[in-house]
């Protein structure tokens, strides 16, 4: 296969289950050669997972037959885009006879691949007496009976055969995120298991792409630059054999592409830069640089590989009792103490009900009066907001008690001190709780299946090498600045971008420096224990508790922090406001930076940009 000289267009058509269905139009009219679908996330699963023990022919992301192949099949066929998508959740065999089915409908002649292999609940009983322990904090393995879903997280050599079969549409159960992109590009280019180099920068555009417009100006720190966010643009990468590539976006649409935009989504959701493990490759993305060379368009510089694991990460759910939780709104004068003062009162109340019934007192409980500052603990605001909205929620093993808090909340609202309102509707309802634990599955334990129009093709699984990242030649850090210069304090915001996500109950805030001259000055100022400060009020036990770790990207003049155990459990575990930390970035951008005095002027005249 001669790739010399050769690029293909991918579009990022989907970050999550249940995204705007404008993407798929918006990338076939504006050229592409494949179009990628990522729809699920850990909780993603686990709602897959119910859906399909009521009914054995659910559990995956209907979006994709109803939203996708039904009205654009003609267009797709019509163009020759080939489709990869991860729409099979918990399901893919039943995702892929849905778009078969679609595809008879509509006359067409589009083969479908359908990849199996990921979804492990069915070996249960051996995974619980094997017992393994959870791979970040130890924990043993839960009750059997409450677990939801099992699956793999597998990589993209069987995206990239399913193709090499002949498929215009390849359907995955839980594969990595990236393996979609990476898939098309190994098929395309005819990279190998052994060319960790390509597979990192495969994965690297993988991981531009799979949030689809978080990389066009979604979620942006300077977010008036994204414009018209009602028809933001979605991303299409423009890949070469190389693995380096150029990101852009429909001409004519909304939002932007620039290295900040690109820089902060290269950063999202990972921990150590350098050692980003994905199954097909173990990833550094601390040399890559990015460079805007027209309007909307920029060019990413490949990534390096430093192998392949010899494991699957195996993500487990299950259910840990219950939740509950509402909002409700003050206004007026001293609306912060009087919302505060509100619930807890009703915790009050509710607790009494529960000795009453002998159910116990709550495991957990959560107040966070938003408007005043509450997501910034020690560092918020003195002013006293006038109108707030309160936040209460708590967890319990019984789903009763859950009913008792929300109907007191409901039922105190009489009693209450005078601004309460909020929006009219049914009253709240408990939700199960459901935990994740992850641990590791050895690669040739788990058996891959391609159905590629009924013809059944057993995958034979490459097995990796052990890793040890303490082997990482890690970059020096940035000097120390100069402190024989007069100094003044500026806000981090001012000198950089900043982009926060969750790992689970870690999150990640990436910082990335608008100006490479200003990174000494960002190093210095946000050390570990600073930003555990900043963040001391999310972590049990305080600042002194928390674990953060630091890393240093010198191609982006970035900075990646980790910080453990700060999301109260993440996703659907937490009663937090923010159980995903997306906001963090938000936070640490308040932090104090000094730098030269005679750069304050020169930053409110925009001559350091």
């Amino acid at each position: 296969m001669a790739t010399a000289g050769k690029t293909i267009r991918i579009g990022g058509a989907s970050g999550y289950w249940g995204e705007s269905a404008m993407a798929t139009p918006q990338l076939l009219e504006a050229g592409v050669d494949y179009l990628v679908y990522d729809y699920l996330a850990e909780i993603t699963m686990s709602i897959m997972a119910r859906a399909y023990a009521k009914d054995p022919q659910g559990g995956f992301a209907g979006d994709f037959i109803s939203s996708v192949l039904k009205p654009h099949g003609p267009s797709i066929a019509a163009k020759g885009v080939k489709l990869i998508a991860n729409a099979g959740g918990v399901n893919p065999i039943s995702c892929g006879a849905a778009a078969r089915a679609a595809i008879k409908q509509l006359g067409l002649d589009l083969k479908v691949a359908v990849i199996t292999g990921d979804n492990l609940l069915d070996q249960l009983d051996a995974i619980a007496a094997a017992g393994p322990s959870e791979m970040f904090t130890g924990a043993a393995f839960p009750d059997k009976s409450k677990i939801a879903s099992i699956n793999a997280y597998l990589g993209a050599f069987p995206i990239a055969r399913a193709l090499a079969e002949g498929a215009d549409i390849v359907i995955t159960g839980r594969c990595v995120d990236s393996a979609v992109t990476l898939g098309a590009c190994i098929h395309e280019f005819g990279w190998r298991e052994k060319d960790f180099d390509l597979l990192a920068s495969g994965s690297l555009i993988g991981h531009i792409l799979e949030c689809g417009p978080q990389a066009t100006g979604g979620n942006f720190t300077d977010w008036e630059e994204a414009g018209d966010i009602s028809n933001i643009g979605y991303p299409i990468a423009e890949v070469s054999a190389d693995g380096s590539f150029a990101v852009t976006k429909p001409e004519g649409t909304g939002g932007c592409v620039s290295v900040g935009t690109i820089s902060e989504q290269m950063l999202y959701e990972i921990g150590d830069p350098q050692a980003y493990f994905l199954p097909d490759v173990i990833c550094d993305f601390s040399k890559v640089t990015i460079d805007q060379i027209d309007q909307d368009k920029v060019v990413v510089s490949p990534a390096k590989g430093h192998g392949a694991p010899d494991h699957y990460k195996t993500c487990l759910t299950y259910a840990d009792g219950f939740r509950g939780g509402t909002t409700v709104s003050f206004y007026g004068f001293d609306a912060a103490r009087k919302a505060q003062k509100f619930a807890e009162h009703v915790f009050a109340r509710a607790e009494t009900v529960l000795r009453g019934h002998n159910l116990g007192d709550y495991s957990e409980t959560s107040i966070e009066i938003i408007g005043a500052d509450s997501q910034f603990g020690a560092f918020g605001s003195d002013s006293s907001p006038r109108e707030v909205v309160a936040k209460i929620a708590a967890k319990h093993p019984d789903a009763a008690a859950l009913s008792i808090l929300l109907r007191e909340l409901t039922g105190l609202g009489l009693a209450t001190p005078p601004g309460l309102s909020g929006f009219s509707g049914a009253r709240a309802k408990p939700s199960p709780v459901v935990r994740l634990f992850s641990y590791l599955t050895p690669k040739n334990e788990i058996g891959i299946q391609i159905d590629s129009e009924g013809v059944p093709i057993d995958y034979a699984v490459t097995l990796g090498q052990a890793f040890d990242p303490s082997a990482i030649a890690r970059p020096a850090a940035p000097a120390a600045p100069d402190s024989d210069a007069a100094m003044v304090e500026v806000p981090l915001i001012t000198l950089a971008w900043a982009r926060s996500g969750d790992k689970g109950n870690k999150a990640n805030i990436g910082i990335i420096a608008r100006d490479p001259e200003f990174l000494p000055y960002i190093w210095s100022a946000l050390s570990t224990t600073s930003v555990a400060e900043r963040f001391a009020h999310f972590v049990e036990g305080g600042a002194a508790a928390a674990t953060i770790e630091k890393y240093y990207l010198p191609g982006s003049h970035a900075i990646n922090f980790l910080i453990d155990a700060v999301l109260g459990g993440g996703g659907v575990s937490s009663i937090r406001n923010d159980a995903q930390g997306k906001g963090y970035g938000q936070i640490l951008l308040a932090h104090p930076v000094a730098i030269p005095a005679a750069w304050a002027d020169r930053l409110v005249q925009g001559d350091i940009e």
